[in-house]
Parts: structure tokens; C-alpha cells; sequence
């Protein structure tokens, strides 16, 4: 068992500094990016078919309102992070890795206070218990009061924070880079716990916020496992293989579980960079279906309808009950689409070129379509009370709402 309590913890593994790393990851997905264009480097004609495919023209059938714009600050660029906002109490919540901790309205956009930091805040905030949770680049964990913004507690683990933290059951659970969840005590930030698990030697960039249960920690891990934890000691209950660490090189097995899992009722969902996305009962760890459709990103859910995103920047819709194929939408190819979130009746997902796309959640149909701006939008866009909420890679944040259709 890789629990430890905290007055017995012992430091990580070695691990490169947080730059070295992100140079180094980066290539590395260059690397897999590249692995399906290689004739693109010497054909004109393979240049255009590796390329972004083209925006598919359609007529609107929902109408999009933009409520809102902020800056967060400077944002995390190509750090690779795809740093997501919180919503809470009518507030949202963005963290950038400089400029520090910004909250706004949720309806107006009006900033409600900030908390100014030189620290690298990469991981994105958490929100719950009153706090709003921050992690940095250099293994910082800071705990700022939700209503005032205030400094409560910091905290150090030992890599960088990339994944928004996850805060409930009177705990502050932090996903690090090396493989590890720490639990810190939401009042003072004392560490209760910690679970290591270890890191293939390669891996994609990118953790998954960890997932809450009654009594139940989940967590996706870089070799394709989701496990189950006990809350209040980090004990193991279960592991289950999300995508099949299989090939001659390290490269064919990344099997990355890095999107969020989706718990929906008892049943928690779970895609891979493999391509394949499962159902597996919460409780007993037994899964339910596989599907051979899927990819990185996070999972969206409607009332029937889950939503996943494959790498190739494919939209699939999958029942809910068996994981069969209801539809998919190839009209955004190599658009370098992220997770999707559900809004009403709609799925929606942001592209590297800054767009945000709504489709039918029972069709797959493009219904919408507009732009925040020139930088990609890599974190999944937020749903809550209606609105979503997004921010792309240069910190800039926007809310839009339904209206009635055209």
C-alpha cells in the first residue's frame, strides 16, 4: 500500500525541474503529434491535409449571448497546463500563472477582488469549504478565503501543480506531477495523507483533477488506471485499467488518463488517451462497459448522452447505458479540441484557434458557433446556473449564455 501518514512521509522521487520537464514533455508531444504527418514534411499536398481542418459553414440553429469579459492575466501560453476556472456562489474563480488569483461575478463579470502573487499559479483554482485552492509551478499549495480573497494557509509538495485542486470531506486533495495525491486539512493546510503512484517513463502532459464520493477519492492516472481511495486515509480500494499500456515503445503505450472522471449517480466514467472511454460502478470498482471511443480530454454528460473527445479532435456521443456509438462530428479534425462540457441541450468544446463550437447533445449537429479570441482554448469550458464560463491559453476569461434561437 502506498499510503503514508504524514509524520512518516519521505520525499518523492527525483524528478526534473518543473521547466526542464515542461521543455522536455513538450517535445515529447511534438513527438506524437508528429507521428501522423511525418510525409507532411516533405509533400505540399500532405501540408494541407495535416493542417487544421476548415470550419464546417452551417445555419445557426441556437443563439449564443457573450455576457462577459475579463483578463485573469498573463496566461499559462504553451505551458500545456489548460487551466480552467471555478465557479462557485455565483462567483468565478481564475487563476493565471502571472497576475495571481482574480474573482468576478458570475452574471456581470465585475471583479470582486484579487489576490496578487508572483508565484507561477498553473494548476488552476479549487473552490469549496469557504476556500479558494491554487497550486504553482514550483509546488506551491495556496489557500485563499473565497469571500475576501485573503491568504489562509500555504502549503509545499514536491512538484509542480497542474490540476485545480479538489476540496470536501474537511480536506484539500492536491495532484502533483510525480504521481502523488496529498491530503491537507481544509482549516490549517496540515497534511493528513499522501498516495504515490508511479509515472511511466513517458506520459502526456496534463493531470486530471481528482474526483469526490461519499467516502471516495478517484483519481486517473498517466498509466491508464482509475483508482478509488479512501477519503480519510488515502487507502486503496480499487483499480481498474481505463486504457491498455500496450506497444513495442514507450511512445505506443501512453495510455494517459488525464481528463477529469465524471461521476454521474453511482456510475463513474473515465476516457484515455488509448482512445477508450468505460463505465465502471463507483462502489465496487466493477466496470460496466468499455467503449473504443474516446480520447484525452475530459467527459461531458448529458440526461443520456456522454460526450467524449477523441485526439483527433473527433466528437463522439456514447449512451450512457451500453457506451455504443450515438453520433460523432469529424467536422473538427486536428482543430486541437478540448474536453466538452454540456450547457442545456448542447455540447460544447473550444479549438486551438480560439473557437467555441455548440453541437446537439442528441445528434452531434453543429447548433453554434463564435470566437473569444486568437489563443487556443485548451481547458474544458465550466457550466453553472446556465452560463458557461471559459478561459483560454493567454488568461483571458468569457461567460456566455442561450438566447433564444435565430
Amino acid at each position: 500500500m502506498n499510503t503514508v501518514p504524514a509524520s512518516a512521509a519521505r520525499p518523492g522521487a527525483p524528478r526534473l525541474p518543473g521547466l526542464a520537464r515542461v521543455a522536455l514533455v513538450a517535445c515529447c508531444v511534438v513527438a506524437v503529434a508528429g507521428c501522423s504527418t511525418v510525409r507532411g514534411w516533405f509533400s505540399k499536398d500532405d501540408d494541407k491535409e495535416a493542417g487544421p481542418a476548415p470550419l464546417v459553414e452551417f445555419a445557426p440553429t441556437a443563439s449564443i449571448q457573450k455576457l462577459w469579459s475579463a483578463s485573469a492575466g498573463k496566461g499559462e501560453g504553451k505551458l500545456g497546463v489548460g487551466q480552467v476556472p471555478a465557479v462557485a456562489d455565483g462567483r468565478v474563480f481564475a487563476a493565471a500563472v502571472r497576475g495571481g488569483v482574480r474573482a468576478y461575478d458570475l452574471r456581470s463579470g465585475a471583479q470582486v477582488w484579487h489576490y496578487p502573487s508572483d508565484l507561477r499559479l498553473s494548476g488552476g483554482p479549487g473552490v469549496g469549504d469557504g476556500l479558494v485552492v491554487v497550486g504553482g509551478l514550483d509546488g506551491e499549495v495556496v489557500a485563499l478565503d473565497a469571500a475576501s480573497g485573503e491568504e489562509r494557509w500555504s502549503a509545499q509538495v514536491g512538484n509542480e501543480v497542474i490540476s485545480a485542486p479538489m476540496i470536501g470531506l474537511g480536506m484539500v486533495f492536491v495532484r502533483s506531477n510525480d504521481g502523488r495525491l496529498t491530503a491537507f486539512d481544509v482549516r490549517n493546510g496540515e497534511r493528513r495523507w499522501f498516495w504515490n503512484h508511479d509515472v511511466p517513463p513517458l506520459s502526456v502532459r496534463g493531470n486530471g483533477r481528482s474526483v469526490l464520493g461519499p467516502g471516495y477519492v478517484f483519481i486517473g492516472n498517466d498509466d491508464g488506471t482509475l483508482v478509488a481511495l479512501a477519503a480519510g486515509d488515502g487507502r486503496p480500494l480499487w483499480e481498474v485499467p481505463v486504457g491498455q499500456q500496450e506497444g513495442r515503445t514507450e511512445l505506443d503505450r501512453m495510455a494517459d488518463v488525464d481528463g477529469q472522471p465524471l461521476l454521474d449517480g453511482t456510475a463513474i466514467y473515465a476516457t484515455s488517451f488509448k482512445g477508450t472511454t468505460i463505465a465502471i460502478d463507483a462502489p465496487s470498482g466493477q466496470p460496466m462497459w468499455a467503449s473504443e471511443n474516446g480520447g484525452l480530454g475530459g467527459l461531458a454528460a448529458g440526461a443520456s448522452v456522454l460526450v467524449a473527445t477523441a485526439g483527433d479532435g473527433t466528437v463522439y456521443g456514447l449512451d450512457k447505458t451500453t457506451g455504443s456509438a450515438l453520433w460523432q462530428q469529424p467536422g473538427l479534425l486536428r482543430r486541437g479540441v478540448s474536453a466538452p462540457a454540456a450547457q442545456g441541450e448542447y455540447a460544447v468544446v473550444g479549438d486551438a484557434e480560439g473557437y467555441l463550437h455548440w453541437m446537439r447533445l442528441y445528434n452531434g449537429e453543429f447548433a453554434a458557433r463564435t470566437r473569444l479570441g486568437r489563443d487556443p482554448v485548451r481547458g474544458a469550458p465550466v457550466v453553472s446556473d446556465g452560463i458557461l464560463v471559459v478561459q483560454d491559453t493567454g488568461g483571458r476569461l468569457a461567460a456566455y449564455q442561450l438566447g433564444q434561437q435565430p
